[in-house]
């Protein structure tokens, strides 16, 4: 027969399915094979078969489901090749199901499928990310593709973080300084001007992500190779396929921090220089301001700034995107979004307004705020 032509002949007692869509390799004796091809379904006893590269999918009764036509012999137990496996099977289907080639992916996204480091869920979210004229302009750009992949809600919660910070670092201010909010406006300007600028680099550094870069080259460093393979986030879930270690977490932790520490940094000599231009100003029209004005401390606030973003900031931002979002919000209220919104909503403006109020502790502790009489 022509279809038999495409297989050869075998006569083992058992055989071992090789581990590709399996959790686990699984040794059957004389299973029951349904072989099936783009036009053919058949079912046969021992002798047994194997399959020709043109064949799709086996599934063999007994323990075990499908797994991937083709590739090269078992890998024992080695789960994680196993799941890039799956990642892979399951990523090539769902542009099966839409009709699209691997082709029509952004090409680290398309590499990525082929290194097997995305599964299904990850195309699927693009896809129906595409469908926004908005999102498909900002898949475009590799670090907005690799959070908005990560975390559908992304681009929300920066606008939510920008949207809210005036209102409740003023409001915080407001709340700390009291009777002094008027005669330390100098300070309220500063720091609102500061948080504003610093609000959308706190959502873009600790947000999860999908990791599509590729791997660094031989001849890079190892501090380079290291940094490499830590998330973005301490807390982040790991895709099937991949894991991060304790030292790797600890990694994200610390490389965030020293970005929120240039962040800080540089959005304080802009808040403060700000400021001090402001108070000038007022001083020349208001003669009487001079005596009680006093400039900000340019170089000191901008190093603590810089301090307290690395420290407070960084670690509150990991623990409320990585923990609080992404594995207790998220796995509740996934099916509504309107409501996993909201609540993101409350608790992301909880936080600023925690934020706010530690800053002015800790400014004044550190001697770069005090308080006026």
């Amino acid at each position: 027969m022509a279809m038999a032509s495409s297989f050869s002949t075998i006569y083992p007692r058992s055989f071992s399915l090789p581990h590709l869509n399996h959790r686990f390799s699984t040794s059957l004796s004389l299973p029951t094979l349904t072989i099936i091809s783009h036009s053919n379904i058949f079912t046969s006893r021992p002798p047994l078969f194997t399959l020709s590269k043109t064949s799709t999918i086996i599934h063999a009764s007994g323990n075990g489901g499908g797994i991937g036509g083709g590739g090269g012999g078992g890998d024992g137990d080695d789960g994680g090749s196993g799941d890039r496996d799956r990642n892979r099977e399951e990523a090539l289907m769902v542009l099966a199901e839409v009709g699209k080639p691997l082709e029509s992916l952004p090409a680290d996204l398309a590499e990525a499928v082929k290194a097997g480091r995305v599964p299904g869920s990850i195309v699927k979210r693009f896809l129906e990310l595409e469908k926004s004229s908005v999102f498909r302009w900002l898949l475009n750009f590799g670090g907005f593709r690799e959070r908005l992949l990560a975390d559908d809600l992304f681009l929300a919660k920066v606008a939510m973080e920008c949207g809210v910070g005036i209102f409740t670092k003023t409001a915080a201010e407001l709340e700390k300084r009291k009777e002094n909010f008027t005669k330390e406006l100098d300070f309220v300007c500063a720091d609102v001007v500061m948080a504003i600028v610093a609000d959308f680099m706190l959502v873009w550094l600790p947000a999860p992500t999908v990791s599509l870069r590729p791997p660094p080259s031989v001849n890079a460093g190892l501090i380079a190779k290291f940094f490499f393979g830590c998330p973005e986030n301490a807390f982040q879930v790991a895709l099937a396929g991949t894991s991060f270690s304790l030292i790797q977490r600890i990694g994200a932790i610390v490389r965030n921090g020293a970005k929120l520490f240039a962040v800080g940094t540089g959005a304080s000599l802009i808040g403060t220089g700000v400021t001090n231009a402001l108070i000038n100003a007022r001083k020349v029209v208001d003669k009487s301001f001079a005596d009680e004005a006093e400039e900000v401390p340019v170089l000191s606030t901008s190093v603590a700034y810089g301090v307290y973003m690395a420290v407070s900031s960084n670690l509150r931002y990991q623990i409320l995107a990585g923990i609080i979002e992404q594995r207790i919000l998220d796995p509740l209220l996934h099916q509504n979004k309107l409501l996993l919104s909201a609540v993101c909503f409350a608790v992301r403006t909880g936080n600023t307004f925690l934020g706010s109020l530690l800053w002015v502790d800790y400014a004044r502790w550190v001697g770069v705020q005090k308080i006026r009489d």
